[in-house]
């Protein structure tokens, strides 16, 4: 018998969650590692050498640390899944004008869904990630809270979570810098691994390059949306562009036109293939709907209650003021803040912690 029972570890092969297993079997804890096959790379049109957490060096290398440390390790294959559900999602989304955000979608309906499934089949009371990130209570309520490392910090990711998901998970990593777990690394004898390089990649995205995956994926895509106008707020046509699902709100390189100062994307209107482009002023919200919204601390966020919300993963975050509104949440920017754009994540914060988060619907701006 275990001394603090039985953790399902989602291992990618990489540090952070390798060093996670480590960590937990070190503490006493009946490890049982897990590696998810989410995606082929092949299929998604990448031609350099396969890399990241679904690579077959990444899977062995999951697998050769529970051999080491002496656990069990499975391989589950989820890629009908994931496709089906993430990458269709993706894909819809910029046809839809909106921008997503594919791993929040991912740990919310995906990752977590697969492990509680398995670790219920395996007899694992916890499962286990290498998410920076901290787990806070209040009142019988779980929560997430940001990690002891800001720069490396993964709570904006999570908001997403059930209270069933919350319960039952453990982020070891929350309470460690980076530089911190790699001297772990090195101190469990993987000095290789304390070197491994890390991904910032979409992982079914080769590249970084989300215009050519959604002209692989919809093949007709590019012919039926080519030639769209570009306009100016004032609705003036400024020229042509190559369809509005290959731009995202806040854009400013790449637009293929030159108006002889820089312009911004400020608005997708995928009903008329167009895009409208204004200066950096035009950008500027004062508020913005979000729907689709999980609460983690409360149960219910009280009309007016004033919370740091950030709008995408390296926003440093801004103070508004939050309502309830037919199923919503109504956020009042008390600070201007530029560049919101449908489809990406709102994650509002109280001091550390997250107080709930959802998909961004529209904004509103100062005129």
């Amino acid at each position: 018998m275990s001394k603090h029972g039985r953790v399902l570890v989602a291992m990618s092969g990489g540090i952070d969650s390798t060093v996670t297993a480590m960590m937990l079997h070190e503490e006493g804890y009946e490890v049982v590692g897990i590696t998810m096959k989410t995606w082929d790379y092949a299929n998604s049109g990448g031609t350099k050498k396969e890399t990241g957490c679904c690579s077959l060096d990444s899977i062995n290398d999951a697998r050769q640390v529970a051999v080491d440390m002496g656990f069990h390790h499975f391989i589950v294959d989820i890629r009908e899944e994931f496709g089906d559900y993430v990458i269709d999602n993706f894909v819809d989304e910029y046809l839809a004008g909106r921008t997503p955000n594919p791993c929040v979608l991912c740990n919310t309906h995906i990752k977590w869904h697969a492990l509680l499934k398995r670790a219920d089949a395996l007899g694992c009371e916890f499962i286990a990630t290498g998410h920076y990130a901290l787990i806070n209570e209040r009142e019988g309520r779980k929560y997430v809270s940001r990690s002891k490392d800001l720069q490396k910090d993964q709570s904006y990711v999570l908001w997403g979570l059930s209270q069933e998901c919350l319960h039952r998970s453990r982020f070891p990593l929350g309470g460690y810098t980076k530089p911190q777990v790699r001297q772990m690394a090195k101190d469990f004898g993987y000095e290789a691994l304390s070197k491994k390089a890390e991904s910032y990649e979409i992982c079914f995205v080769p590249y970084n390059d989300y215009r050519g995956f959604l002209k692989r994926r919809v093949p007709t895509l590019e012919a039926e949306v080519a030639g769209g106008n570009f306009v100016n707020t004032e609705g003036e046509v400024l020229g042509q562009h190559q369809g509005y699902p290959f731009y995202t709100v806040g854009q400013r390189k790449g637009l293929g036109i030159a108006l002889g100062e820089p312009m911004y994307v400020t608005e997708i209107r995928p009903e008329s293939n167009t895009v409208v482009l204004g200066r950096a002023e035009d950008l500027v919200r004062n508020g913005m709907t979000v729907g689709g919204v999980n609460l983690m601390k409360y149960d219910r966020i009280p009309d007016g209650l004033e919370a740091v919300t950030k709008i995408r993963y390296r926003d440093q975050g801004t103070l508004s003021r939050l309502s309830n509104q037919n199923g919503k949440i109504e956020v009042e920017f008390l600070a201007h803040v530029k560049g919101v754009a449908p489809g990406q994540s709102a994650v509002f914060y109280e001091g550390e912690d997250v107080i709930g988060g959802g998909i961004i619907h529209g904004s509103s701006s100062l005129n």
